[in-house]
């Protein structure tokens, strides 16, 4: 981290281009280089045109992004900060010899890559003031959302990088073990194709008006345990498969967290639920709940089972259980890393997970998860799925890497989101070295 003294108006070119006042104020600048690299494989017929070779790490079925972030943040004084966020994402190359698409970027896998146009590459992914009031903070424009207090509309870490909004975020701790968190979030990047470009919150590049105020009360007067409560009132969003869209969306979600160093093996417990309704015509509510139970039998080993139902109408359409902000994850306990499509809709699901902390070798962690999906899942009617992720986690020389194996098998005729047809088997590898400075 590095501090340096410019002036305003320096700032302001930086972020908006913009002239401002000539005052002097002491800029924090932080940030990260990221190398994200993604192959596959699958067991899939070839589409037309799009019929590529699915072999790992061949270059027809391989994409990758390589990415700086700089963040620059400032005290304003009289209890005013700023802080904005440059983010470049290329590839350095690599799709000369190594890969045929990106990640994360205006262009999505497999539809190749373009640097014809500065604004494909730079964005200006954070910009804004907030105001500290006695225990009161108010944070006015672009920012990240973090999960625990916006499950519905909340900043994903999956990608190269997270997804930011445009909105204006009251939070309160004036009640003793309380947070109260007030929001009117207008707009999204995508967490995965552009992140250039923001688009109508839960309308996800459909046009209209959409947008959503968010209520969320967090209290721990509990001993050990967590108890929040969110409440969203959704102008508009759309259904599964990208169906028209719903308006006037409500969504309720509640999640009870009990861990504590008092209980034993480590157990943690948790349970969440809620709710989305509309009133549109056609349109049916959607209804989901999950539990999940943690132990630490040993203290480098972490063992976790975790169960969610999401229910779905045959005859209507429906919401789904995700981030309406992207969507792509959802807030369910058995997310894993692509199972998303599987269980946010009409699908029973679980998952077993183990943690295994070897101290200075990093973390491996393995998981599982079953989907039994019914008639309107977004895999397709009663298409049943299963994942298996090894993930092993290291940081080293100051850098975080991850390298991740899932293998994802569907009932054929399923929809795995791919561009080969009749696909029952896919496997991935993905590789990513992440410096923050």
């Amino acid at each position: 981290m590095k501090k340096t003294l410019v002036s305003l108006a320096a700032v302001a070119a930086l972020t908006t281009g913009a002239m401002a006042a000539d005052k002097g104020i002491d800029i924090v600048t932080t940030g990260q280089a990221v190398v994200y690299y993604e192959t596959h494989a699958d067991d899939g017929d070839g589409m037309g045109v799009q019929k590529r070779d699915t072999s790992l790490f061949d270059k027809d079925s391989s994409a990758a992004n390589v990415g700086i972030q700089l963040n620059l943040s400032a005290d304003l004084k009289n209890n005013f900060t700023f802080g904005s966020q440059l983010t470049y994402l290329g590839t350095a190359g690599l799709e000369h010899n190594l890969v045929s698409g990106t990640r994360q970027h205006s262009n999505a896998w497999g539809t190749g890559v373009s640097h014809t146009d500065l604004n494909d590459e730079i964005a200006l992914t954070k910009i804004f003031i907030a105001k500290k009031i006695a225990n009161t903070t108010i944070k006015v424009g672009r920012q990240e959302l973090p999960k625990s207090l916006s499950p519905f509309a909340f900043s994903e870490g999956w990608n190269v990088f997270k997804n930011t909004f445009e909105a204006i975020l009251v939070v309160n701790t004036d009640i003793p073990d309380t947070t109260l968190v007030g929001a009117y979030v207008s707009a999204s990047n995508g967490s995965i194709g552009d992140i250039t470009t923001f688009n109508n919150l839960g309308n996800l590049g459909i046009a209209g008006s959409g947008g959503a105020y968010l209520a969320t009360v967090q209290n721990k007067s509990v001993p050990m345990t967590t108890i929040t409560a969110s409440y969203y009132d959704v102008a508009k969003v759309i259904g599964a498969g990208g169906v028209a869209g719903a308006d006037g969306v409500n969504v309720i979600w509640g999640d009870v967290a009990v861990a504590g160093k008092d209980l034993p093996m480590g157990l943690k417990l948790g349970v969440q639920g809620g709710t989305i309704t509309t009133d549109t015509n056609g349109w049916d509510d959607t209804t989901a709940y999950g539990v999940k139970v943690g132990l630490k039998p040993i203290n480098a080993l972490a063992l976790c089972v975790a169960y969610t139902s999401v229910d779905g109408d045959d005859n209507k359409a429906n919401v789904t259980m995700s981030n309406v902000g992207t969507g792509v994850k959802t807030p369910l306990y058995t997310q894993m890393i692509l199972n998303q499509n599987a269980i946010k809709l009409d699908s029973d699901t679980y998952m077993v997970k183990g943690v295994y902390n070897t101290g200075a070798y990093g973390k491996i962690i393995a998981q599982y998860a079953g989907s039994t999906v019914g008639k309107s899942s977004m895999m397709g009617a009663d298409k049943d799925y299963s994942e298996f992720d090894l993930i092993y986690k290291v940081k080293a020389a100051g850098v975080n890497y991850l390298v991740a194996y899932m293998n994802r098998n569907i009932d054929k005729g399923g929809n795995m989101g791919l561009v080969t047809a009749n696909t029952e088997q896919d496997d991935r590898i993905r590789i990513v070295a992440r410096y923050k400075f």
